[in-house]
């Protein structure tokens, strides 16, 4: 009697649910909503807001099965904003209809205002595929009001001629019965980005303080500091070229450096254009480089200060397509009176869907490292190692992570029910 009187309830349950007040009726017949599939990360857009301000399209999960595939892309603006690019791709009976949108949000918008901004021109994109669909009929477009044409086009008054300046501060706290930590960051940083120039100026500094207590009541202390400060100038020199100079300075406790100082001017082509860098870069990127050091012990190459001319190039080529997304890039760089000081960087990531549902990623890099100098000679003690407080000698780094995924079932992705979600908080350090 127990199990059928908990059969009927679940009976019940299910027929209510399937009657809630506020979930979307099915079109009429022949009337069907435009599917359209978000292809955009997670940090960029809020999918949940979309897909309940947006309800006279439906939302789904596969781009297979969509009529629309919206791709959203970003990049940094000068002012510290975000200038997002939004690719609408129509597909199966939209095939061969394409648009591309773009929106700025300013870097003191809070993350309300963004979406609000993203949203207004994702509708703004998707009404021309809706009115080509079955609900096109039934929609209609609203006068907001606001600013004229001819004003909105005038550029406005600048008072900071593009210079943006930011503070930064952040410090954090642990500890236990036997053991505690901190570490703190400051940073401030200047910028000034136009069609022509790129400049950026930065000062950053940390320090990281552990205390830990033995069975035997002995104690150990560590503390591990580093500041910085560089300069960046970059030149356009057309769609495809730029120049530019990097100077910095740096000090580290876990580099042996008591001061490091560089110059390196170079030379950057972009295969595709600028214009294009939201979607696709393949870069090649020459800097030869000068550089000081001030070193804090005596080096396994028995120095306590040096100069050397160096040099680098890099090859990155970074990509966001219906397929998926990649970013690999190597760089390889030597110092000019040794060639055989030198070091070869490999980095790859992509997130590829293979067929309806499968999607594979991975990331990973792996380097060869004949370069450095800094090390002490005298090695560094067991506490130092195991805290990771000094660099230590090595021929290699390599890191690799790698995933596969496959999503089956439903194709629609219309409803958001964020009940005993736990308010999807997220903390990062």
């Amino acid at each position: 009697m127990r199990f059928r009187s908990c059969a009927l309830s679940l009976i019940v349950l299910c027929g209510l649910a399937g009657h809630l007040p506020g979930q979307a009726e099915p079109p009429p017949a022949g009337q069907e909503a435009l599917r359209v599939f978000l292809d955009c990360e997670s940090w960029i857009c809020d999918s949940d807001y979309f897909r309940t301000e947006i309800t006279w399209v439906n939302w789904v999960r596969d781009r297979t099965e969509a009529e629309v595939h919206l791709l959203v892309t970003t990049q940094t603006t000068g002012g510290g904003g975000t200038e997002y690019t939004l690719k609408f791709i129509g597909l199966s009976a939209q095939a061969g209809q394409e648009d591309e949108l773009r929106h700025a949000s300013s870097g003191t918008a809070t993350e309300d205002e963004r979406r609000r901004g993203l949203l207004r021109i994702v509708k703004l994109g998707l009404a021309p595929f809706a009115a080509r669909s079955g609900t096109g009929s039934r929609l209609d477009i609203a006068d907001q009001g606001g600013v004229s044409g001819a004003a909105a086009a005038q550029q406005p008054r600048d008072p900071w001629d593009h210079w943006v300046f930011r503070l930064g501060a952040n410090g954090y706290f642990n500890g236990e019965t036997r053991s505690n930590s901190s570490n703190l960051y400051g940073s401030v940083r200047a910028t000034r980005v136009t069609d022509l120039w790129k400049l950026r100026f930065e000062l950053e500094g940390s320090r990281n303080t552990s205390h830990f207590v033995f069975d035997d009541g002995e104690t150990y202390d560590s503390k591990l500091t580093s500041s910085g400060a560089s300069a960046l100038a970059v030149r356009s020199l057309g769609s495809h070229w730029s120049a530019g100079l990097n100077v910095s300075g740096r000090r580290s406790d876990s580099e042996n450096t008591d001061l490091a100082l560089r110059a390196a001017p170079g030379l950057e082509y972009n295969v595709f254009p600028y214009a294009e860098s939201t979607r696709r870069q393949l870069t090649l990127l020459y800097e030869i480089g000068v550089n000081g050091y001030n070193y804090q012990d005596t080096t396994i190459y028995d120095r306590l200060s040096e100069t050397r001319v160096d040099q680098t190039l890099t090859v990155a080529l970074v990509t966001k397509q219906p397929w998926g997304s990649t970013n690999l890039s190597l760089s390889g760089g030597n110092y000019l009176n040794d060639w055989s000081q030198n070091h070869v960087t490999l980095f790859g990531g992509a997130n590829v869907r293979l067929i309806k549902g499968l999607e594979v990623n991975f990331f990973g890099s792996y380097g060869r490292v004949r370069d450095q100098l800094y090390l002490p000679k005298g090695g560094a003690t067991d506490e130092e190692v195991l805290l990771r407080l000094k660099q230590l000698q090595t021929s290699y780094r390599y890191f690799v992570s790698a995933g596969l995924s496959y999503t089956f079932g439903s194709i629609f992705n219309n409803i958001v029910n964020p009940r005993f979600g736990g308010g999807n908080t997220m903390f990062f350090f």
